[in-house]
């Protein structure tokens, strides 16, 4: 590999020609202020719950789940960027400093808005051409373990990641700064250190994996010990790969040397070889979708469509919930009571029948009645509301509705585990807003760390992200599950990346929040229970985001541990929910509109902040 010998913090000018080939606005021909500094700060001190102020703003704002990557963003905001500009130097920020859950090696959906249009840029993973349903199966034709077998395997790295071909196709389209220049803040950190956060610690002190792959285990785990919190750690590898990406775009992650090192990881892995080839890694489009914007209360809510099963899911649920008779006192001493936890659930429970039973990529699954918003249709959501008694319908008692003719039959997806990623929200001083959902699957991902065929220490991970599909191709009576395995097609995801508006009569009004969060399927609790909040209940985003959880996948429940009065718990149990507590981690970002400016929330679960002028 080539590295280019020129430091970062240079101002580019930028010719015509290397402008377009990059992919870049002619305004990135200008000369440009934007030069980092190395901020005076370091993630918090714990990597336990810690109290957040909630932020105001007046111009700008940017939400991220690490100080060093919200700053980053908050730089470039500052220089003049975009909502756009901001989210790359975000991304590249956290794959080093947050590589646990998000990074170039794996996938994000962005929704954006420019002050006019609406659109949803889709970065998710695609499946290798060689693969089919059988790839998560054993000889015997059964499942395989989730995590022994498939996530920490070359296996599930089928996922050519997307994140930073989406990324460049939505800053040709909305970017103000020179791509090359966003990649700096990343690249100097990586270069001249950053401190390790209590969260990565504590992750790295309580993984496993990650220990047995060689380069994983020399750059996290020096003298076999995990990596402190407080350590200065350096990253020239991954340096050196930002270098090559901030010069020749996506197509240096997508071909050459840094392709071909990834593919020699996936197919030489000692556990199991994965499928991915240099043709997969070449071939990978991002894709611009039409978003799913659905009237709710006084409000435009704007999600991503499928593959992302999030928005739809989110949507049944808050649309149940307004066909059931509305809870007097949602709140009971500052959290929500049981009346309307039971309410939540029950819609939960049905939101998530139809989600296993329908949803999957949209290049080969069909939707329902050949429109997914019919999922979304008051009438049937009232149907599905009239299944909600006094008592739950059970683990298992929900069953998927019929919302509109299919050509296919479908089988429901046995419940799986899910994991990982990371939130961010921006919106700039120029009318543009965005929510990035971010991830490389698992934590830590495929557990298999890359250095581009550098040489160096360090690198990037891999996602495990084939894992989202559903390990079983069919169900006992031969009918195929929409979310299985197929070549070239994207895993089904929870990510439910939202953008907020007022509504006009018949016409979108001016933006009023954008939000988001990590947790795997429980994503879609998250991100529901916090637009409730702030759109029904009428709090802020900080007060929002420190409510406490309470989750179902269809299932048992569980509430989130220590946050509850024992007596929900009970009541809830006597309604036959099966509830119990569980660490429930969050880690979602919000910021919403004020008279002022703005108002932004990070989740006190985590290690992020929210900054702005």
């Amino acid at each position: 590999m080539t590295l280019p010998a020129v430091p970062f913090r240079r101002r580019l000018l930028l010719p015509v020609t290397a402008a377009l080939m990059l992919g870049l606005p002619l305004a990135a021909q200008a000369e440009v202020a934007f030069q980092y500094d190395l901020p005076a700060i370091a993630p918090e001190v714990a990597s336990e719950t810690q109290e957040k102020p909630g932020w105001a703003t007046e111009r700008f704002a940017v939400a991220a789940a690490n100080p060093l990557a919200t700053d980053a963003g908050y730089q470039v905001l500052r220089a003049g960027g975009s909502a756009i500009d901001a989210a790359v130097a975000v991304q590249m920020v956290l794959t080093l400093v947050e590589p646990q859950s998000s990074g170039i090696g794996g996938g994000a959906f962005l929704m954006h808005h420019d002050g006019d249009e609406v659109a949803a840029y889709d970065g998710r993973e695609t499946a290798p051409a060689a693969v089919n349903g059988e790839l998560f199966l054993d000889e015997e034709g059964e499942p395989m373990p989730f995590m022994e077998a498939a996530a920490a395997s070359g296996l599930s790295v089928g996922g050519v990641p997307g994140t930073v071909r989406m990324l460049e196709l939505a800053h040709a389209e909305h970017g103000r700064l020179p791509w090359a220049e966003l990649f700096g803040p990343a690249i100097r950190l990586a270069e001249e250190g950053f401190t390790v956060s209590p969260r990565l610690a504590t992750s790295l002190e309580s993984e496993q994996p990650l220990r047995d792959d060689p380069l994983g285990s020399a750059f996290y785990y020096p003298n076999g010990e995990p990596l402190e919190a407080g350590v200065t750690l350096k990253n020239p590898a991954l340096a050196a790969i930002l270098r090559e990406i901030a010069e020749h775009g996506s197509r240096a992650l997508h071909e050459g040397p840094i392709a071909e090192d990834l593919v020699a990881r996936v197919q030489g892995h000692h556990s199991r070889a994965g499928a991915i080839t240099a043709e997969d890694l070449a071939g990978y489009e991002a894709k611009r979708r039409d978003p799913i914007c659905t009237a709710w209360q006084a409000y435009e809510i704007c999600g991503f469509p499928p593959p992302s099963s999030g928005h739809l899911t989110v949507m049944q649920i808050l649309g149940i919930l307004e066909h059931l008779p509305e809870v007097e006192t949602p709140l009971e001493e500052g959290v929500p009571g049981e009346p309307w936890l039971h309410q939540f659930l029950e819609a939960s429970r049905l939101a998530f029948a139809d989600r296993g039973h329908y949803i999957g990529d949209p290049d080969f699954v069909e939707a329902p009645g050949g429109d997914w918003s019919v999922m979304l249709a008051p009438d049937y959501l009232a149907l599905r509301a009239g299944l909600i008694g006094e008592e739950s319908l059970g683990s298992g008692g929900a069953e998927p509705g019929n919302p509109g003719e299919l050509a296919t039959a479908w089988a429901s997806q046995p419940e799986q585990p899910e994991y990982g990623t990371s939130h961010i929200s921006i919106i700039d001083e120029h009318g543009n807003a965005l929510a990035m959902t971010t991830t490389i699957e698992a934590a830590f991902g495929s557990r298999i760390l890359a250095d581009g065929g550098t040489g160096l220490a360090g690198g990037y991970l891999l996602n495990n992200e084939l894992t989202d599909f559903s390990f079983t191709p069919q169900d006992e009576a031969g009918q195929p599950i929409a979310n299985r395995v197929e070549a070239n097609k994207r895993p089904r995801s929870s990510m439910s990346p939202t953008l907020v508006f007022a509504r006009d009569g018949d016409s979108r009004g001016e933006l009023v929040a954008s939000l988001g969060s990590p947790g795997g399927a429980a994503i879609i609790h998250y991100t529901a229970k916090a637009l409730v909040a702030m759109l029904d209940w009428g709090l802020d985003a900080q007060e929002a985001l420190n409510l406490p959880h309470a989750i179902t996948l269809g299932g048992p429940v569980f509430l989130e541990e220590g946050r509850f009065p024992s007596a929900t718990l009970e009541a809830l149990n006597a309604r036959g929910h099966e509830a119990s507590e569980r660490e429930l981690v969050s880690g979602l970002q919000a910021i919403q509109r004020t008279e002022t400016g703005f108002f932004g929330g990070a989740d006190p679960r985590r290690e992020g902040v929210v900054m702005g002028d």
